[in-house]
């Protein structure tokens, strides 16, 4: 059964990482949240190194893997985020911030490492970010005043992603801590599934101008014409 759920939550989460990549280059945005994204980046690459460290291991791989496909994400910040922003934010003042924030998703891991020691600091720090990256992603949907940027297969790998080791660490191996963040973590990724579903069936014309100012309905060419009787 552990492995069953390793594999699972894997397989999903990089799912998520390809999409995130698809569709963040196809809508010419990025599709994960920066403070989520830094942190994911922070992780795996703390967690590859740590494991590289010690000798090759499975997790060692996938966090090498994930840590890859999170630079292609990135990449798709660097090259679209600015845009996102308002117009006062230069490219320098972009440039300062987006380091601001990836330096602090690798202080915040070295922080849980210092105090909780590598076993604990691992599923904790990934657990409550995974919290914060759920409500993130609603906020990103509200921000974006629709699905651009977004897909419903990114928030169902996502919920999987995290539904696997909820029940691997808080339910098999008994953690309540765990266990809490990550029902907590499904009801709002389940939240933000039923957003993205629920605007898929929405009419095409119903969204087409969100976040870009939506044209106005076209006059109705009855009551364009002229009356007679004036």
């Amino acid at each position: 059964m552990d492995l069953i759920l390793t594999l699972v939550s894997g397989i999903a989460w990089t799912v998520v990482y390809v999409e995130a990549i698809r569709v963040g280059l196809r809508d010419r945005t990025y599709a994960m949240p920066l403070a989520a994204l830094a942190l994911n980046f922070a992780w795996e690459s703390v967690y590859a190194v740590r494991d590289f460290a010690t000798g090759v291991s499975p997790q060692g791989v996938v966090n090498v893997v994930w840590a890859a496909a999170d630079i292609m994400i990135i990449s798709t910040y660097l090259r679209f985020g600015r845009a996102e922003l308002p117009r006062f934010v230069t490219r320098p003042l972009f440039a300062a911030w987006s380091v601001l924030v990836f330096a602090a998703g690798f202080a915040v891991q070295g922080l849980f490492l210092a105090h909780f020691g590598a076993h604990d600091a691992s599923r904790y720090s990934a657990f409550l970010q995974n919290l914060l990256m759920s409500g993130l992603f609603i906020g990103l949907y509200a921000a974006r005043q629709g699905p651009r940027g977004q897909s419903p297969t990114i928030a169902v790998a996502k919920w999987l992603g995290t539904l696997a080791p909820t029940l691997l660490f808080g339910v098999l191996e008994d953690s309540p801590f765990i266990l809490g963040l990550g029902l907590m973590c499904g009801v709002f990724d389940l939240v933000y599934i039923g957003l993205l579903l629920r605007d898929r069936r929405r009419p095409a014309w119903a969204g087409a101008g969100a976040g870009a100012g939506a044209a106005a309905p076209a006059a109705d060419p009855v009551r364009s014409l002229p009356d007679p009787s004036r």
